[in-house]
Order: structure tokens, then sequence, then C-alpha cells
């Protein structure tokens, strides 16, 4: 029985798609099914996969619908009880699907694990061991730059980072999909927090590890288009997860998370970008659009929202960690 299907988003992913299938396809230890959703590449890398790997179910979209939409269609063309997002600038190895699985098995309120990943450039240094969250308003990679030896134990995380992890299907159909307001960046987190709400959990599986290049679609890990994006996206975050109450306990934190983060961005020439962003956020927390994704303040829900909480509180520390 096919258990996976491995849904890759692809925007001008030549330099890397190759590699990616063929860690697949050459490496696994699994049956499993495999979908690209190419947001209108016009670098031959939609071409290449149709000519060297037949088995791939491709969904063409006819412009760039962003990361979130296009994993979605991949999630909503699945048919297998989990569904294995994968960066196209990633190598998989050899019992990666395997790995993955086997650390869903584990507990039926585990609705995401999180790969190991390692920098594709520098096998030296770890990429992300699992996403946290904190008070400030910030998401930030585990492990980013130090040594992968450090992150060895299966760990209860904040969010999968979406770039290599697996989701339960069914889950989707009781929480909803990613959130497409987000378009890039930051929807990682949103899903694994709003699962949280809803009393699930997510993990983080060492044994799983993947090699990733980063920022392949962006250009680099500082940019224009980054920096705006997940600035106006930490706002929403924000708005469309917690209830007022937790909103006004965190105000001092975010307003201080913010603050930090201009002056940051400042230093690096994208001050601008980073505070329009912040009023982009703004303004789509209040609209129409945003209110339809809000999730709405549950009594029943009020011990997962202590224990979102704690961990706001929890992971400032590991920011200095």
């Amino acid at each position: 029985m096919v258990k996976s299907t491995v849904v890759i988003p692809n925007y001008n992913g030549i330099k890397y798609i190759e590699a990616c299938l063929d860690s697949i396809f050459l490496g696994t230890t699994k049956d499993l099914e495999v979908i690209m959703v190419d947001n209108a590449s016009t670098d031959g890398s939609l071409e290449l996969v149709k000519e060297k790997f037949p088995q791939v179910q491709i969904i063409e979209n006819q412009e760039n619908t962003g990361f979130a939409a296009a994993v979605n269609q991949g999630i909503l063309a699945s048919r297998t009880p989990y569904v294995i997002l994968l960066n196209n600038d990633t190598v998989a190895e050899l019992s990666f699907v395997h790995e993955l699985e086997k650390a869903m098995e584990r507990d039926k309120r585990i609705f995401s694990v999180s790969a190991k990943l390692i920098s594709l450039h520098d096998k030296e240094k770890t990429d992300d061991a699992g996403d946290f969250y904190c008070a400030l308003g910030w998401a930030f990679a585990r492990g980013k730059g130090k040594k992968p030896e450090l992150y060895q134990e299966n760990c209860e995380i904040f969010s999968a980072c979406a770039g290599a992890a697996i989701y339960r299907r069914a889950c989707f159909e009781e929480i909803g999909l990613f959130d497409e307001n987000h378009f890039a960046y930051l929807e990682d987190i949103d899903i694994g927090y709003r699962a949280q709400l809803y009393g699930y959990h997510n993990r983080f599986e060492p044994e799983a590890v993947v090699f990733h290049a980063g920022s392949a679609t962006s250009g680099s890990r500082y940019n224009t288009f980054k920096t705006k994006l997940a600035s106006g996206n930490s706002i929403y975050l924000v708005y469309k997860n917690m209830p007022l109450l937790q909103i006004i306990i965190n105000m001092p934190f975010l307003l201080m998370g913010f603050f930090i983060k201009t002056l940051f961005f400042m230093k690096k020439g994208l001050g601008k970008e980073y505070v329009t962003g912040l009023m982009d956020g703004i303004r789509l927390s209040f609209s129409k659009a945003a209110r339809q994704h809000k999730v709405h303040f549950e009594a029943r829900r009020c011990g997962y929202y202590l224990k979102v909480q704690w961990q706001l509180w929890r992971n400032l520390f590991r920011l200095v960690t």
C-alpha cells in the first residue's frame, strides 16, 4: 500500500529539480506517488521533468500562485494517508520517506513531522531541525548553522518546516489547508500553530535527512521580495491565531520584536521594505479575506491556548541557546 504522496512546488527550479527527483526515485526505500505543481516556470524545468520523469503527476499553473496555493493543489490531488511536502532544491537520503512515515505512526494526534534539513553546500551545518515561534512574533529555525549531530532526538517542535515534512492528510479536512493569503513565508508556522489549537502536535525526526540548498526561488536569505512578504505575514499570523486577550498579553513583546527587526533590516538596507510589509500585514488583517481565515476563540480550546502561550514564552529562551 502506498502511504505517502510527495508534493513538490516548482518555480524555475532547473538547477535542482533533477537531483531532487533522482533522490526520491533512485534512493527511496518506499513506494510513493509524486506530484509536481509548476508555478509557470520559464527556465525549462517543467519540460525536463516531463521528459525524464514521466511517472510524476504534473499540475501546471499559468501564473505563479505562490507556495501555499501550489501545495494546496498537490494536497487536494493526493489520495494517500500522508502528504510529504518537499522543496525543489533538496536531495533526500535513502530512508527519508520511511522514517517520516514511521514517526507519524507513533501517535494519531501528530499532525506533522519535520525532517532534519542539512545545508547542501556545507554538510557540517544544520539548515533546520524544526521550527519555533516566540512571543516576539519571530519564527526561527531550530539549530540553524549548528552541527547536525547536535540534533539526534525525536522531539516536539512548534511547527514543521514545510521544505521537507510529512502531514496527516485527514487533518486538513478538520483544520483547513495552507492559508493562501500568505502566498509564501510563515505559512508552515501558521498551519502548525492552527493544528495545535485543534489539539494536534508537531514533531521533529532526526533520522529523516534532507540536504537543502536554500533560497532557490527568492535568490538570497535577505531580499526585497522575502523581507516584505515575511514581515506582512508576521502581523497576519498574530491576528488570525491569537484571540484578543492573548494579543494584549503579548503586545509588549510583539512591539519589541517588530522594533528590533525594523532596526535589523534598516542595517541591511531593507528597512523600508520591512515596514511596508508590516503595513501590508495590518491592512490584510482588517480585510474580509483575513476574517474568513481567523481561528475564532472557543472556550473548549483554552487548554490549547495556554499550551501555545507557554511555548511562546519558553521559546524566547531558545533564541539564545
